[in-house]
């Protein structure tokens, strides 16, 4: 396994560290906690991506491991977020639809031989759904470090903008996919 793969399944490690600091509500400064792996683990997205095309290590399996990465990631992010009442279930919701028709048919192209690899919409998907995030937990980190308790509302309503822009880039990105890819789907019948 090459080193951009690698960073990709050390994205996905840091899923449930992530998580367990995020839910960790007794531990003080756990939205900060969860920010720093978050933010690391983000990080890995861009290092692998980068490494992988400046040294040629461009993988099949890397094509497929790097956009589940960042869906498991982002996933658990939100799904924690609507369960914490930090954001609007319909927008998760939204998210989680195109990811499982996407995924899905990534999974229908592997299997005529065919790998669809992110394209720029997927990526400006991914880079808005991960700001949004990142958003999201500084404006709690603040809260919770900065005693902004007045600010409260506005911080839900600015991460709920944030992450609702993410999902007008995610609806895109999806119907884009599904547009560029609809041989895949003919194949199916």
């Amino acid at each position: 396994m090459n080193l951009p793969n690698k960073l990709s399944l050390a994205r996905i490690i840091l899923v449930p560290v992530f998580a367990a600091f995020l839910l960790a509500t007794s531990l003080p400064g756990h939205y900060v906690w969860a920010l720093l792996v978050f933010a690391a683990a983000s990080y890995t997205d861009h290092l692998d991506g980068k490494i992988a095309r400046s040294r040629n290590m461009i993988t099949t399996f890397g094509q497929f491991l790097d956009p589940l990465a960042d869906k498991v990631l982002v996933m658990t992010a939100l799904i924690c977020f609507a369960s914490m009442g930090l954001c609007n279930i319909w927008f998760v919701l939204i998210i989680m639809l195109r990811e499982f028709a996407v995924t899905s048919l990534r999974l229908v192209a592997v299997e005529s031989g065919r790998v669809i690899a992110a394209n720029k919409w997927g990526k400006t998907k991914t880079v808005s759904q991960m700001i949004a995030v990142l958003v999201v937990l500084i404006l709690q980190s603040m809260q919770e470090l900065g005693g902004f308790y007045a600010a409260s509302g506005a911080f839900l309503l600015v991460g709920n903008i944030f992450v609702g822009i993410s999902c007008v880039f995610t609806i895109i990105s999806g119907v884009i996919y599904i547009k560029q890819n609809y041989q895949v789907i003919n194949t199916m019948k």
